[in-house]
């Protein structure tokens, strides 16, 4: 097992012996650490002794499932969340979003694409530090008092305090930011936050325009900042200027 600092250290939680022990074995051949967990208490005992990077969660689990643990995890930090369902409705992908996950898989699954949606998530949310840009600054942004920095992934409030976002709502207000004015439809904005093809109709990008909303607008149920448009996507409406 890679044992170095700087790799990033996983925690599979999955009530399938061979499913743990086939993504540890696998994740762990491709430089990352691994723990695994059957359920939600061995989950929050690994994550109280451990430096945990990103978890994959199961969403069917013994006793305390995996939206509830989500939840949970999602309400105590900001830790990158891909969930692993056997169900393959839209409605459980998309409460899984809502409540903060960062992606999904859906069982069965190739372990090299869970790898490659780990490594996109880290990358997305700042755990993972590109080589070839030690150093670089991003410009910070300013739009109707807040202030966005990619670089710092943070975001500050008109009334100076640090909103919390998850790594894709993060990825959202930057895909905007970055191009204020412009209708952006479902498939652009899945593109440029999520770096894949996603599936036809794939309605993930809504829900977290809606809790992104509830975190940046003044009125919620008014939406001034980011506008819907019909039959087209969304408008990011305000001035945006680089620092």
């Amino acid at each position: 097992m890679v044992t170095m600092d700087s790799s990033p250290h996983i925690l599979v939680v999955d009530d399938d012996r061979e499913i743990r022990d086939l993504v540890a074995k696998f994740l762990t051949r491709h430089s990352c650490r691994v723990t695994t967990a059957a359920d939600g208490k061995e989950m929050r005992e690994a994550l109280a002794d451990r430096r945990i990077d990103l978890v994959v969660l199961d969403l069917m689990l013994p006793g305390e499932d995996g939206l509830s643990l989500c939840r949970r995890l999602r309400a105590a930090s900001d830790l990158p969340v891909i969930m692993l369902t056997a169900m393959r409705e839209d409605i459980d992908r998309i409460v899984g979003l809502e409540l903060g996950a960062d992606d999904y898989l859906p069982k069965p699954f190739n372990p090299r694409e869970l790898l490659a949606r780990i490594r996109a998530v880290l990358r997305r949310a700042g755990a993972v530090t590109s080589r070839g840009a030690p150093g670089e600054q991003t410009p910070a942004l300013r739009f109707a008092g807040w202030r966005l920095e990619p670089g710092g992934r943070r975001l500050v409030g008109p009334d100076g305090r640090e909103a919390e976002l998850t790594g894709g709502e993060f990825d959202l207000l930057i895909a905007f930011a970055e191009r204020p004015g412009r209708v952006l439809s479902r498939d652009q904005l899945l593109d440029l936050t999520r770096g894949r093809e996603a599936a036809p109709f794939d309605r993930s990008v809504d829900s977290q325009v809606s809790r992104l909303r509830r975190k940046i607008e003044p009125d919620p149920s008014r939406p001034a900042l980011i506008k819907t448009v019909r039959s087209g996507g969304y408008v990011f409406t305000p001035v945006v200027e680089r620092e």
